[in-house]
Formats: structure tokens, sequence, C-alpha cells
């Protein structure tokens, strides 16, 4: 059987590229509303955030993402983003890759 191909994707955060399976996608649409796309499927200007709930304390105080979509992020997007990513990748640890087919 033919290996398949792994879709990746660069953290906007840290500048590394991982599988698309393991990244958070954050959406801006056109109302100017930054949302975070755990379906991957809203219209709008996306990128890209890893599984590292330290990568977005970071982010917060160095205002990474106001930077990525030129617009003012809310403070409280923050603490929303860094819940979000740290369930996730504690949902990771615990289960390993859920989109794997057995």
């Amino acid at each position: 059987m033919a290996t398949r191909k792994i879709p990746m994707r660069k953290d906007v955060l840290t500048n590394k590229m991982y599988p698309k399976r393991e990244m958070v996608r954050i959406v801006k649409d056109k109302e100017g509303n930054i949302s975070i796309d755990p379906t991957g499927k809203k219209p709008g200007r996306g990128a890209y955030v890893g599984l590292d709930p330290e990568a977005v304390k970071n982010a917060k105080s160095a205002k990474i993402l106001e930077k990525v979509f030129s617009h003012a992020v809310p403070e409280d997007f923050y603490d929303e983003l860094f819940d979000f990513v740290d369930h996730q990748k504690a949902r990771m640890d615990l289960f390993g890759d859920l989109g794997k087919k057995h």
C-alpha cells in the first residue's frame, strides 16, 4: 500500500512546520472577527497554531496574532486560544492521533 502524503502547515507562533492534524486554525472573517476554527473550513484569512500552550502565552505578550492578521486581537481571545490549545494537547497526549483510521 502506498504511503499517503501528510499535509504540513507552518505555525505562525514558532515558524515551524507541523502536520495539519496537529494544529489549530485561527480565522479572521470579512467583518474582522477573529475566532478559532476547529473544523478548518470557515471562510476567511486563516493561520495555524501548534499545540504548544507556552507559545500561545508568548504570543500574547508579543502580540504576534496582531501582526499576522494586521488587526487588533482582544486579550480574552488569547485566553480562549490558550484553553483550547491546552485541551487539544491533552487529548493528543491521552489518545494519540485521533485522526488515524485503524
